[in-house]
């Protein structure tokens, strides 16, 4: 650090009789900075294995370039193993609100990027601090970045909130997930938010009476940690540390209102019912690979924080295809992540997390899958307080695909890709498709064997669609290809198996009527399909109402009318969300489908006539689900995902015992009839690429 002796001052500490070793050394836990009210004083506490010198640097408002205080910590009196610690009382760090760390150490070794001149920010920050000057440009280069660097807030530790009368969320046959950005959500100025509040916490807030009339239980928040404001990172999977709420989706600038606005979301949304689950990454942080930035983990200890690759030219090892994985061999790591979901639950109130590329979290030190006893899975499944709240794992990650018993959180939920999959390729019109239809309505029991050794349960399984990652609804039944050009990567970004079909036109200039009327009823058809299967269903926010991203999957950097959702396709289209929204409250309204178990002998499979058709050229099915054991309806349901109208048979009971609640072929409203329509004869023509359900009092 250059710093002149005259603006600095350099503190020791001489203990006192009567003080503690706590109050003279500092304590080596928790990690971060704890305010100890008794004393009126921040205990201080990093990690760093290999570092030979760790300095404190706390900045004042007027002066975020040279420290109003400096700590250097002696290793004889700050130091517990490989935790660096002190305690300062308050009344010694005179006007100064933001902290940051120095620190020394070994160059040249594989990883270890020490540099006294890099102004690190503490892992553990809960308030995140950008200085006007902030320039990521000289985290990346040789020189001080002074005046540059995010701080840590020294207030966000002294903050409370009252949560009087919260309470976990926890929903079972009513669960519907509902992803969303929390910007995107709200940004665009047709969404009705007030400017001010427009794509923030606040916003979401003001948006809690439409996600309750739409009939949404859990709504999943793509990520809110902190990341790097000048990275072009729009969905927020790049982060910059694990505690601190993303700053700029705080309608309010000042130190930690982002903490008082996200609880403030929270609660609001728990009083309405509506559970809170954070997608949360913790596969890499922003620091990128080599040529990356030095934020933090870097800075206090490279091998330590990040995997180590075999290849002296790259040296980070790279599962995640963002330039660095975290090393979750390493017992600090897993410890840093355990007491981020502890503050998050504890602290923030959230419900659960769905955890992005998860699959990082079983690979060794090396780089292995650790498919057995990845220690991780063991200490979350021990862990009195985060043992009882929802997991929701993405169990892949860029050189690992585990989906179902190949995952090692035996108890987690996990999003079923290939439920995705099969469902697009059959609504679609693919051959050979009725028997993975069958077993993703069932529950998916080929990947979640409920055998008496594995014991799984279908709701483990999240189906989905679509979610951010991909195609919206609308898009998936418009465009055959990805239109990623605006992205600038050559349209070579985002996946290219996505098992769209958009039918018969290209996108929706020029699109005939015809066109048109068939994408709105295969939109209803896959959610038909989505909210009739047993499992927990996901869509992404504005797919009830044909929302677009004009054919782009993988907007990741759109932080614009692409990315945010048009809310005037609510208006045009209250029809697609009448549709929705009823056919959330009937999967609601009858907890035969979505079960603990699975279905066994209370469904019986037919086609359009007595027996399935398993043929590779079939394309229809038909099912009866008995409720009796759950005490609801029976449900019968006809699909018939071929282009020529078929006619099925009602196998079971009499016509006057059936009513018909959906054809997905008829115009809003007759596409869901809330009393139904009585049925006069066993056979019902269904027209083509449609789905009908009925409905009988056992």
């Amino acid at each position: 650090m250059n710093s002149s002796a005259n603006t600095v001052q350099t503190m020791a500490f001489t203990a006192a009789k009567s003080s503690s070793w706590a109050q003279t050394e500092g304590t080596p836990f928790p990690h971060g900075v704890t305010w100890i009210e008794s004393e009126q004083a921040f205990n201080f506490v990093v990690y760093s294995e290999h570092a030979e010198s760790v300095t404190l640097l706390l900045y004042s408002v007027t002066d975020l370039v040279t420290p109003v205080f400096t700590f250097r910590f002696d290793f004889l009196r700050n130091k517990s193993g490989r935790v660096w610690h002190c305690r300062i009382p308050v009344a010694d760090i005179r006007d100064a609100r933001y902290y940051a760390y120095s620190v020394s150490g070994p160059t040249g070794g594989s990883l270890h990027t020490f540099n006294p001149q890099k102004i690190l920010l503490d892992p553990y920050a809960k308030c995140i601090f950008f200085p006007a000057g902030f320039d990521r440009t000289l985290a990346m280069r040789e020189g001080s970045n002074a005046g540059g660097a995010p701080l840590g807030a020294l207030a966000a530790h002294r903050a409370l909130f009252d949560w009087e009368g919260d309470q976990l969320q926890h929903h079972e046959s009513d669960a519907i997930i509902y992803e969303l950005h929390v910007k995107g959500f709200t940004r665009n100025p047709n969404s009705g938010v007030d400017s001010s509040r427009a794509g923030t916490y606040a916003g979401l807030v003001e948006k809690i009476p439409y996600l309750k009339e739409l009939g949404v239980t859990v709504v999943e928040l793509m990520p809110v940690f902190q990341r790097d404001p000048h990275e072009r990172d729009y969905w927020g999977y790049m982060p910059l540390n694990f505690f601190a709420p993303h700053a700029q989706y705080a309608s309010c600038c000042q130190d930690d209102e982002q903490h008082l606005e996200f609880r403030n979301m929270v609660k609001a949304l728990h009083n309405a019912g509506i559970g809170v689950v954070l997608d949360v990454v913790y596969n890499h942080t922003s620091e990128g690979d080599q040529n990356g930035p030095v934020y933090s983990y870097k800075g206090f200890d490279g091998p330590g924080y990040y995997m180590r690759s075999s290849d002296p030219a790259s040296p980070y090892a790279n599962y995640s295809g963002t330039g660095n994985t975290l090393n979750f061999g390493q017992a600090h790591v897993r410890k840093l992540v355990m007491d981020s979901l502890r503050y998050w639950r504890r602290e923030m109130h959230v419900d659960g997390f769905r955890f992005d590329l998860a699959s990082v979290f079983s690979r060794n030190a090396d780089g292995s899958l650790n498919c057995g006893d990845a220690p991780i899975f063991n200490e979350l499944a021990a862990d009195p307080e985060l043992g009882q709240i929802r997991f929701i794992a993405e169990p892949w990650d860029t050189g690992a695909y585990q989906l179902g018993r190949g995952f090692p959180g035996i108890t987690w939920h996990q999003w079923n890709g290939r439920f995705r999959d099969d469902i697009r390729r059959f609504v679609k019109g693919d051959p050979r498709m009725v028997p993975d239809l069958m077993r993703r309505i069932y529950g998916s029991d080929d990947l979640f064997p409920d055998s008496r050794a594995e014991a799984y349960h279908p709701y483990q399984s999240v189906n989905y669609i679509t979610s951010h990652d991909g195609f919206t609804l609308y898009d998936l039944v418009s465009y055959n290809g990805k239109h990623n050009w605006k992205n600038g990567h050559n349209n070579q970004d985002g996946m290219d198996d996505n098992y769209s079909w958009n039918c018969g036109h290209e996108g929706d200039e020029g699109a005939p009527e015809s066109v048109l009327a068939l994408r709105r009823k295969q939109v209803k058809n896959f959610c038909c399909l989505l909210l009739l299967s047993n499992g927990i269903p996901m869509f992404r926010a504005g797919d009830e109402f044909l929302n677009t991203q004009f054919g782009n999957n993988n907007p990741y950097n759109q932080d614009n009318e692409t990315g945010w959702l048009d809310w005037s396709q609510l208006q045009a289209n209250q029809d697609t969300f009448r549709f929705f929204k009823n056919m959330i409250a009937f999967r609601k309204n009858h907890p035969s489908l979505s079960r603990s178990r699975f279905w066994r002998e209370d469904v019986s499979w037919y086609g359009a006539g007595r027996a399935v058709d398993l043929s590779p050229d079939a394309h229809s099915l038909a099912f009866c689900l008995h409720g009796a054991s759950q005490k609801d309806d029976d449900i019968y349901v006809m699909i018939n995902a071929y282009w020529e109208p078929l006619t099925f048979t009602i196998q079971e009971g009499a016509p006057q015992e059936w009513r018909r609640i959906v054809d997905t072929s008829l115009p809003s409203p007759d596409d869901y009839s809330d009393r139904g329509v009585p049925v006069d004869r066993m056979s019902y023509e269904v027209a083509p690429r449609s789905v009908v359900v009925f409905t009988r009092v056992p």
